[in-house]
């Protein structure tokens, strides 16, 4: 894979619509993960929000959303699907041991960002 950049991967993101946005993370993390990194405590809304004519993410969940999607693009493109959803699923010594996905719900953005990039570059233990 292509190695992504942050700022590459952000105008990927935005020329996604948010629809394939999630159609994408309930791919690769699964519905389950999306509404909850999304801040939502419906597990069946991110297959509402994939469909084409479903309704869109509140504002707060569509910024977690593609903030998520640019990451986990990133991650995938350096190190593969699968690295890329276990450090998305298991807890982040540079998050004070939580997993990003609660980071993100938790709108920490720049936190999990910079653990990203830590963890491609082989920086800090994580």
């Amino acid at each position: 894979m292509k190695a992504a950049t942050p700022s590459s991967q952000h105008r990927q993101t935005t020329r996604t619509s948010i629809h394939q946005v999630v159609r994408d993370l309930n791919a690769s993390l699964g519905p389950t993960i999306v509404a909850t990194l999304a801040g939502s405590k419906d597990r069946k809304l991110p297959f509402r929000w994939a469909k084409d004519d479903g309704p869109e993410p509140r504002v707060d969940a569509s910024r977690r959303l593609t903030f998520a999607h640019r990451q986990w693009a990133i991650l995938a493109a350096a190190d593969g699907e699968q690295i890329a959803r276990q450090w998305f699923i298991g807890g982040n010594p540079m998050l004070g041991e939580d997993t990003p996905i609660t980071a993100i719900r938790e709108d920490r953005h720049s936190d999990v960002a910079d653990a990203v990039q830590s963890f491609i570059s082989g920086g800090a233990d994580n």
